[in-house]
């Protein structure tokens, strides 16, 4: 979807914009998910917020400590597009999607350096 739509496109097509933020959701979720399973494996420290799970992978080197602390706050994100459906800033949205798109594909390929280095 980068650099494939503008925001104009998202916001005026009800289906189009559904389908971006599920993408988001789902993504978001899935990088949620990951932190918690190796969080709960590595038995470290319990995090209060998904933002905080993406950060304790970058404490404990599993993530870089900056890539971390670049994709945490999209963890809140998720909370938005799950929680705040009406508030959905469709300007970020469409930030999000042309800007930080490529941090989803490039935390799959730290997490699996991570998988190999573990169990190789």
């Amino acid at each position: 979807m980068k650099g494939y739509l503008n925001s104009y496109e998202i916001r005026n097509d009800r289906t189009l914009r559904g389908a971006v933020e599920r993408y988001m959701e789902v993504s978001l979720l899935y990088v949620i998910d990951i932190c918690e399973m190796i969080i709960s494996s590595e038995r470290l420290k319990r995090p209060d917020t998904y933002r905080e799970a993406v950060l304790i992978l970058g404490q404990h080197n599993i993530l870089p400590m900056t890539f971390a602390e670049k994709l945490a706050p999209a963890a809140g994100f998720r909370n938005v597009l799950v929680h705040m459906y009406t508030d959905i800033d469709l300007e970020k949205l469409y930030s999000h999607l042309q800007n930080d798109i490529d941090d989803l594909e490039l935390f799959a390929e730290y997490i699996a350096k991570y998988l190999l280095s573990k169990h190789g």
